[in-house]
């Protein structure tokens, strides 16, 4: 770069050298003064010297200039790009919370070091995810491989025989731990927005249909209620596949807690008002045209101190929705992360055990609501 300042500045002052006492020496005829006299001689000898002294002086001050101006520029992008090249050798050995101040350089410089931050904070994201599933997973494993071990060992003493109880309760542990091995790879891939979204164009109402049609004879066989009531019409786009299996998740909860004899409703609500603050469980943005559907049930309700948990990875309520409620204690947060992936958000509420409880997705609306 100095080199460059250097050339355009020596060229800029050949050239004015070269073609100013030319330019002077035609105006001086034009102004009538003879080329050959004295006077004329002085007069060119001087402007040429000036010139030549100005310009030297020009050049020299704006090489320097230029010179410490790049210096200073070329220091601080090198201190930016060395703070870049640690944070990333410090992300690549492990340090997700490794973070890059803006270095004020210009967009760029600051898109880079923004580009930096959120790598690490995904990295960290993924990571801590990763830990946490490798510990749900274990522990969750803990119990069907002791039901397995203790049975098998019990066989081989000779203290229980190989009969079709046994052979019932072998069968339960496995299916037990094939189930968290389909379910902790979806939870993964959702989590970590890993699953292949497909939006298109479709209605509310449809998607309200399909989920309460696909589900019905379910809720038949237990005697369970199921309806839906003031279903909206709006447009959405959405993964219908992976919307599907958000509501049905939400329905196959809320039977799977709401007794023979109780009701499940399924309801919508559109609105364009920015949300007012987060609610209980909810995470994500929702643009200022949404539509909310909601599962109430009449079932076991949920006290306050478990609704925040809810959608956390194979958490159970120890008495409502414990282990002997059939679920995996994943379903609700693959749907969190499903509901996240289309930009949405989920919450539940409940007015305590034994009133039931209400979960709402709120998805963004194609139309605006």
């Amino acid at each position: 770069m100095a080199g460059v300042v250097v050339g355009c500045a020596g060229s800029a002052w050949l050239v004015a050298s070269a073609l100013a006492p030319e330019i002077f020496h035609d105006h001086l005829g034009q102004a009538g003064i003879d080329h050959d006299s004295a006077e004329a001689a002085h007069v060119e000898e001087a402007f040429t010297d000036s010139i030549v002294l100005a310009w030297g002086l020009a050049v020299g001050v704006a090489v320097l200039l230029a010179l410490l101006a790049s210096w200073y520029l070329t220091r601080r992008v090198q201190r930016s790009v060395a703070v870049v090249t640690t944070s990333t050798v410090e992300i690549a050995g492990g340090r997700y919370d490794t973070r890059i101040a803006s270095p004020e350089l210009g967009r760029e410089f600051d898109d880079l070091a923004t580009s930096v931050n959120e790598l690490a904070r995904r990295l960290d994201a993924t990571d801590t995810s990763r830990r946490r599933m490798l510990a749900d997973l274990g522990h969750e494993m803990r119990t069907p491989l002791a039901t397995i071990d203790s049975y098998l060992e019990a066989i081989d003493d000779g203290v229980r025989d190989y009969d079709d109880d046994t052979r019932e309760v072998l069968w339960t542990a496995t299916r037990r731990l094939e189930r968290l091995a389909s379910d902790i790879v979806a939870v993964s891939n959702a989590e970590e927005h890993l699953t292949r979204l497909h939006p298109v164009p479709t209605t509310v109402a449809v998607l309200v249909g399909t989920a309460i049609e696909a589900a019905r004879e379910r809720f038949a066989d237990k005697g369970v209620e199921l309806s839906a009531r003031d279903v909206a019409t709006a447009e959405v786009t959405v993964d219908v596949d992976r919307m599907g299996q958000v509501l049905g998740n939400l329905l196959d909860n809320a039977l799977r807690h709401t007794p023979a004899g109780g009701a499940v409703t399924v309801s919508t609500s559109t609105s364009t008002s920015t949300s007012a603050g987060p609610s209980t469980g909810s995470t994500g943005p929702v643009g200022e045209g949404r539509v909310s559907v909601t599962v109430s049930d009449t079932g076991e309700g949920v006290a306050a101190h478990h609704l925040d948990h809810l959608f956390d990875r194979f958490y159970r309520v120890d008495t409502a929705r414990g282990r002997h409620g059939g679920g995996s204690g994943i379903g609700l947060a693959i749907t969190r992360a499903l509901v996240e992936a289309h930009g949405g958000r989920v919450s539940a509420a409940s007015d305590g055990p034994g009133h039931g409880a209400r979960f709402t997705i709120t998805i963004p609306t194609t139309t605006g609501g």
